[in-house]
């Protein structure tokens, strides 16, 4: 029965069939096994920030976490204080200042870190406040300047606690720092920020360890691997029941064609009886 030539061909395509879905499920498993390896690189080399990452652009993941070194100057009085930021796992609160790069574009900076609410706002105010006439030779945050610093993502921005201030920040977000970056109308911003391998005056350095390449398999590639296996299976199972179903009606029709036979013939008929 199997050996049907209608039989062999459908079996040639379902064997084909399950070909056909193996090697989807093995693009998908190579996917999720690629996406899933550790890519290697040297986010300590320290590089130009506009070789790293686009003012205006999306941040790629190889700059995330990557040491870079930018010359400009900072905008006197924009600064502001970020609050909820951990160093060393001890909760305080960050001051970041606006950074404005020789090529004209903007960029958060984190200057600092403290454990005190108002120790941050007095060197937040200290950075605000330009150079005394009495120590006008000494440099002044608005002049040229180079800062050395790691490139991180703009963080989402979040609300303030109900009972908090309105006006507090929690996360350094580009999109709500430009609101409140004094003259800033539209120029160039980097959708990142840095954090100073530096600290300004009355700040401790922040803590910004190497990134951990941490990369998780994609389970998600895995189920697809894992479905086109089950449809390849199937493919072989549906030919076996289709060929299953065709012996049995016809293991069963020669059956019913033989009983048919059967009854049709009936017992041999005798001769007559003689009337005694």
């Amino acid at each position: 029965m199997m050996l049907r030539p209608r039989w062999v061909l459908a079996l040639l395509l379902a064997l084909g069939i399950a070909a056909a879905f193996a090697l989807l499920g093995q693009w998908q498993l190579d996917r999720a096994i690629a996406s899933g390896e550790v890519v290697e690189r040297n986010t300590e080399t320290v590089l130009a920030l506009e070789d790293v990452a686009d003012p205006n652009g999306a941040v790629k993941q190889a700059a995330t976490g990557q040491m870079v070194k930018v010359s400009g100057r900072y905008v006197v009085g924009d600064e502001q204080i970020i609050a909820g930021r951990l160093n060393a796992g001890e909760s305080g609160y960050w001051v970041v200042s606006h950074f404005v790069t020789d090529a004209g574009a903007s960029i958060p900076v984190a200057r600092g870190w403290v454990a005190d609410e108002e120790v941050a706002h007095t060197a937040a105010q200290k950075l605000a406040e330009r150079k005394a006439a009495t120590d006008a030779d000494a440099p002044s945050d608005s002049d040229e300047t180079t800062v050395t610093a790691r490139f991180l993502p703009s963080e989402a921005p979040a609300l303030p606690d109900e009972d908090g201030d309105p006006h507090s920040m929690t996360t350094v977000s580009v999109a709500a720092l430009i609101n409140l970056w004094q003259d800033f109308d539209g120029e160039d911003v980097y959708a990142g920020y840095l954090v100073d391998q530096s600290a300004a005056s009355g700040l401790e350095k922040i803590d910004s360890p190497v990134p951990e390449n941490e990369v998780s398999l994609n389970w998600l590639n895995v189920f697809y691997a894992l479905e086109w296996a089950v449809f390849a299976g199937f493919a072989i199972f549906l030919w076996y029941r289709l060929v299953k179903d065709a012996v049995e009606r016809e293991q069963e029709e020669a059956a019913i064609a033989a009983a048919e036979a059967v009854t049709g013939a009936g017992p041999a008929a005798g001769p007559p009886s003689s009337a005694a």
